[in-house]
């Protein structure tokens, strides 16, 4: 069996403005911070004669190469992505960067925001617009009744509020 693994495919190609800005910034961070810094304590490692026992020498290549492999994927992805950064002229209805509040089957309300799959966050109730729920609901409007299987489970939500902001809130 060999290493290769059949690449994912890329999702959709919207970011917001923040998202792309956090993406440079962890690109910065990884290649201008901390790459230089684990490469000067590989280097010290590699100074100390056996490399085959030497904790710092082996975590730290591995550490390379995680680092390496999320620049190159960042490096590519922000070339293909496109910012998202206006407001749609059309505000009544639910596209790419909306603040959507559902009610579920149960009463219980829940506001998510429609982002790219390269920044969503369902800590930050960031919704990535390839999710089934967000696929369900771009293109409705205020009232809406969107219906959702999965896992033979059926789930019912009504758009009760939608609201676009160019930052995070």
């Amino acid at each position: 069996m060999g290493r290769y693994r059949k690449p994912q495919p890329w999702g959709s190609p919207y970011i917001t403005a923040a998202g792309e800005k956090a993406m440079q910034e962890e690109l910065h961070q990884l290649w201008k911070v901390e790459r230089p810094q684990v490469t000067q304590t590989v280097h010290e490692a590699a100074k100390n004669g056996d490399r085959s026992e030497n904790g710092d020498y082996i975590y730290g290549k591995r550490r390379l190469r995680e680092i390496d492999r999320r620049v190159r994927y960042l490096s590519k992805r922000l070339e293909q992505l496109k910012v998202v950064d206006q407001l749609p002229a059309n505000q009544d209805k639910v596209y790419f960067g909306a603040w959507v509040t559902v009610e579920d089957d149960q009463g219980e309300e829940t506001t998510y925001r429609i982002v790219g799959p390269d920044e969503f966050d369902l800590r930050k109730k960031y919704l990535s617009m390839d999710s089934p729920l967000a696929k369900a609901l771009l293109g409705k409007q205020l009232d809406d009744e969107v219906s959702l299987v999965i896992n033979n489970k059926r789930s019912e939500y009504v758009i009760v509020a939608i609201r676009y902001s160019l930052n995070d809130k």
